[in-house]
Order: structure tokens, then C-alpha cells, then sequence
């Protein structure tokens, strides 16, 4: 198989990236539903966090409360860290039985919004960083996610910086255009991921 790391910063449109691509026939593996699924009520996940951080994350139902929880970790560095040393393991598991599943000569996308973050980029043959200015994420995040300002950039600032990224990146997909130009490009790569994939399976 070819395996492909696709990240980017929030707002960055690296959902559309992944959708496009799934259209196209990739296997995409989403980090952030796999970090939802490992934390679902009722998972040694969900028991790990309420530990470390107290019943006020839970929602009545008794689901994790994200936004309660976004709100404690993302201003705090160390309180993200010791989420990410709950959850990031579960993740690793459960991709690593994913991709096992995989056929035979499958280009797989890993969604992984953290990869720059986390060391990962090693794991991959080929690296795709969706990138977009700043002040674009921003805009994003308010326009379409209803963040305040303040947060927008709290939470752009948790993440590694668009150099550290872009540092990664084999492919680059600039998405600080318009949608037709965005799929344009994922377009061109998906042709670029297959013959590569047939390439190696060849080999």
C-alpha cells in the first residue's frame, strides 16, 4: 500500500482535501473520529479522561462534553499534553488495525491534524500538508465554525506553526483560493498517489 499522511491546521479546508480524495477511492483514516470513537461512552478511553480531569468534562448524559473540555486543554499546554497521553495511544491502536485491514496496493490517507506535533511524519511515504494563511484560518474558524476570535487563534496557536508543517510537506496543497482551484489540485495528486502506488506494488 501507499501510505499518506495529510495534514494541516484548523481551517486549513483539510477535510475537503480528504473528502475529495475518498471520492477519488483512497482509504482515508480520520485521526480526529478515531479520537472521538476512543472516548465514547462506556471506553476505558472516556474512564481515563474523567480521571484526569473530573466529572465537569461529562455532559448530563454522560457523554464528553468537547467544548467544555477544548476550553480547559487548548490555553493550557500541559493539560493538552496529558490528554494527548491519554488519547493518542487508543488512536494508534485502532489505526494500526485499520490499516492491517487494508488491500493490497491501497492508497490510505491518514487525516491526521497533528502530525507535525507528534513526530509522524517518518511513518509515511509521501507527506500532504493543506496550507492556508493565518488570517484565512481565522476567518474560517469565526465564518463557519462560530468561533470567537480570541479562541480561533488560541486554537491555531496549539498547533504547530505553518513553517513547522510545511517543513514536512512533500506535496503541498494551497487552499487560499477557491474551491474549484483547491479540487484542482487534490485532482492532480490523486493522479500523482495512484501512479505511484501502482509503481511500487510493480516494483
Amino acid at each position: 500500500m501507499l501510505k499518506v499522511g495529510l495534514t494541516g491546521g484548523i481551517g486549513s479546508g483539510k477535510s475537503e482535501v480528504s473528502a475529495r480524495l475518498a471520492a477519488h477511492g483512497a482509504m482515508v483514516i480520520d485521526a480526529d473520529r478515531i479520537a472521538r470513537e476512543v472516548v465514547e461512552p462506556g471506553t476505558p478511553g472516556l474512564a481515563a479522561v474523567v480521571k484526569e480531569f473530573g466529572e465537569q468534562v461529562l455532559r448530563p448524559d454522560g457523554a464528553l462534553d468537547r467544548e467544555r473540555l477544548g476550553s480547559i486543554v487548548f490555553s493550557d499546554p500541559d493539560r493538552l499534553a496529558a490528554l494527548n497521553a491519554i488519547v493518542h495511544p487508543l488512536v494508534g491502536e485502532r489505526v494500526a488495525e485499520l490499516m492491517e485491514a487494508a488491500p493490497e496496493g491501497a492508497v490510505v490517507v491518514y487525516d491526521v491534524p497533528l502530525l507535525a506535533e507528534n513526530g509522524l511524519a517518518g511513518m509515511y511515504d509521501v507527506v500532504v500538508v493543506v496550507d492556508a494563511p493565518v488570517e484565512t484560518q481565522v476567518r474560517r474558524l469565526v465564518e463557519h465554525r462560530g468561533m470567537t476570535e480570541e479562541d480561533a487563534r488560541a486554537r491555531i496557536a496549539a498547533q504547530a506553526t505553518r513553517e513547522q508543517r510545511l517543513a514536512l510537506a512533500h506535496r503541498v496543497i494551497d487552499n487560499s483560493g477557491s474551491l474549484d482551484e483547491l479540487r484542482a489540485q487534490v485532482d492532480t495528486l490523486w493522479d500523482e498517489l495512484t501512479r505511484r502506488a501502482r509503481a511500487a506494488q510493480a516494483g
